[in-house]
């Protein structure tokens, strides 16, 4: 009966995490994390007005921390359809190595602070749109738009378009028509550069029961609304220039790259459908990318250089 007892205490009493700092660092999704802190940074630099080093660091730090909470709150909630995609089997909660407990909890402290503290370090406008920027990724598309609907990624994809107009929103306190284009360039981005993945994962996607376009609507119209978004995609990264707040070099080398983005889509647009050979797509998927790093590295270098010339004349 003592030893009958002594199971069950043991069976019962709570665990002790065996989680290492780097578990809750991959809770975070570093990569994705560094894309954000990349963005925002951009739109920070882009905007008018000055920047304190100390505050401009401050509302990095707080935009990567509110990134990484989103991350570990999807990674809490996703668990199950995680575990079931090679990709995805190896993250904290999946594997063991975080309990799925401590990633919402991680998720929730780490969303209050960074909120709170660009609010208060920063400005208020800013935290706001950090607040909703989590919402919006860990309930609005984590939670419904994911298992719901095959237009996840297209209404889930503002999530990702936010930080530059956060980054701008900490400098000028404000939203103009220029951050809202920053918004528009990755929220147009997103679809063709997710539905490329889903096309060659198709498998894995349709295992997990997530309803993305390929498994829902078949690869014909997956490739189609690619082509019609990476169209619309070209010219919209060249909106900077037209608006005026980016220079000739962008205007010339960012239609370039809107150009060979089309190109790629359209080789896409061309795979038979019963071809098992996607390289066009896993081309589509790596260069978009490649795309996405280089305007937002060319906004920030004129950003930059702009910033070190007013401070030189000054």
């Amino acid at each position: 009966m003592a030893l009958a007892d002594k199971t069950t205490l043991d069976t019962d009493a709570p665990k002790i995490s065996e989680a290492t700092a780097s578990d809750f660092l991959a809770l975070l999704k570093p990569r994705v994390m560094s894309l954000v802190v990349f963005t925002a940074f951009a739109g920070m630099v882009l905007a008018p007005g000055p920047i304190n080093p100390v505050i401009g660091v401050v509302a990095l730090l707080c935009i990567a921390a509110g990134a990484g909470a989103s991350g570990s709150l999807n990674m809490w909630y996703d668990a199950d359809i995680d575990a079931v995609m090679s990709r995805t089997a190896n993250r904290p909660v999946p594997s063991g190595a975080v309990q799925p407990g401590e990633a919402l909890g991680f998720g929730l402290v780490l969303s209050a602070i960074s909120v709170l503290a660009l609010g208060l370090l920063v400005n208020w406008l800013s935290a706001a749109m950090l607040a909703f920027t989590i919402f919006f990724y860990a309930v609005i598309y984590t939670m419904w738009l994911k298992r719901a609907t095959p237009q996840n990624i297209v209404i889930g994809g503002a999530a990702g378009a936010f930080p530059p107009m956060i980054g701008w929103a900490a400098t000028a306190n404000t939203i103009t028509p220029e951050s809202i284009t920053l918004f528009l360039i990755i929220f147009v981005w997103t679809p063709p550069h997710f539905w490329a993945l889903a096309l060659f994962k198709s498998a894995e996607y349709a295992n997990a029961g997530i309803p993305m376009l390929p498994n829902v609507a078949g690869p014909s119209a997956t490739k189609r609304q690619i082509f019609a978004y990476s169209v619309l995609l070209a010219p919209v990264g060249v909106l900077p220039y037209l608006q005026g707040f980016a220079g000739s070099v962008y205007g010339v080398v960012s239609s370039l790259l809107g150009a060979a983005f089309v190109w790629h889509a359209f080789r896409v647009l061309v795979m038979p459908d019963s071809d098992s050979d996607m390289r066009p797509a896993k081309a589509l998927f790596g260069y978009s990318i490649l795309y996405l790093f280089a305007l937002f590295a060319m906004l920030l270098g004129q950003g930059l250089v702009e910033r070190s010339a007013f401070f030189a004349g000054g």
